[in-house]
Formats: C-alpha cells, structure tokens, sequence
C-alpha cells in the first residue's frame, strides 16, 4: 500500500504491551542515500524526550489506526543506532527541494512523496509546479526510477517530456459511461398513437 508521507505526520503509535498510544509520529527520518524511511521521531505523553526515535524496523504493522509496536522500549535515543543518528545529523529533508530535469528546466518543489507501507521506500515524488506552469499542470507525479541524483538541494530526474507522468494519471480510472436508464429510454420507441385511418382498417 502506498501512504503519503504527509499521512504519516500525526500517525498514532499504538504499544501491544500497554493496549494504547503512547505517543504521536512528529518527524520522518529520510536516508537520501536509500531514499528510505529509516526511522520517525515520536512526540506524546508517555515518549521520553531523549529516547524519542523509532527505528522502522521495530514497526510490527501498519494500518489505519496507527503504527503497531510491542513496546516503549522500542524508543531509543538517536545515539543508540550510529546509522539512524547519522542520518538525523544531516538534517536532510525532502519537502521543498528544487526539481530539475536532466536539461535544467526547473520542474517545481517537492510537495509530498509517497512510500510503501511494508518497508517504507520512496515510491514517487510530488511536484508542486512554478507558478508560470501551474495553469496547465498544478502537480507532477514523479516515480522513483526517474530520479537521477539527490542533493542537499535539489532532485535531479531524467527528460521533463519524456519520462513526468501528471498527478491524475496515477489516480483510479473512472470511466465516462452512458447512463444505462437513458440508453434504454433511447433503445425503446414512444407507442404509436391510433390514427382514424387505423381503425378504419381494423
């Protein structure tokens, strides 16, 4: 399943071991690297301020009531995994980056990007287009493949005309059919009205 990442930003974390939340997803942790989830920094009542992050690999399942873990103990603090703190001390974030094509034509900022819900890997970027361009096309959907380079400030991808699918075309197909009650009073003919001539032959 695919979720947005501004979905997840609020997602409840829900621990086995107590039967309830314990605390509120604040923060993604993004390895530019991977372009991967690696980790989510966790705010609420019972979070500890220090050990406040969540390694995803911690996360039992995902579904629309929350983020299941067995749990507190899976808070740790940052300095607890040397990878994850790493990552954190980059402050590498992918919202707002600039999006370039190979060419240089200046495709717009990252809106949003979506992610798998089983590992939690970058599947699309979302464009928020310049304003110049917004009249055609007010977002771009960009999949993972046609991502060339990231930096700390921008996201290059492959040729803007060739490879930039639109939002929409990545949204359910709805079918623009002829209503089956309007074809049917088509299909079947008013009654003729007897004429005198008729009942004269009859």
């Amino acid at each position: 399943m695919l979720i947005t990442s501004s979905k997840l930003i609020g997602t409840p974390i829900l621990s086995m071991q107590a039967s309830s939340s314990i605390g509120n997803v604040s923060e993604l942790i993004v390895d530019p690297e991977s372009l991967k989830i690696v980790a989510f920094i966790i705010t609420g009542p019972l979070a500890d301020k220090r050990a406040n992050v969540l390694d995803v690999k911690s996360i039992r399942e995902y579904s629309s009531f929350g983020m299941v873990i067995d749990s507190i103990d899976e808070l740790v603090q940052k300095e607890d995994i040397l990878k994850i703190s790493d990552i954190i001390d980059l402050n590498f974030n992918l919202i707002d980056l600039k999006v370039e094509s190979k060419k240089g034509s200046k495709l717009g900022h990252v809106s949003d990007f979506t992610v798998t819900s089983e590992d939690f890997t970058l599947q699309q970027i979302i464009v928020r287009r310049p304003l110049f361009k917004s009249f055609t096309d007010s977002e771009l959907t960009i999949p993972r493949k046609e991502i060339v380079e990231v930096t700390d400030y921008k996201i290059i991808v492959k040729d803007e005309e060739k490879t930039i699918r639109k939002k929409a075309e990545n949204e359910d197909f709805i079918p623009n059919f002829v209503n089956p009650f309007r074809k049917t009073e088509q299909v079947h003919a008013p009654a003729r009205t007897k004429t005198p001539a008729d009942t004269d032959t009859e």
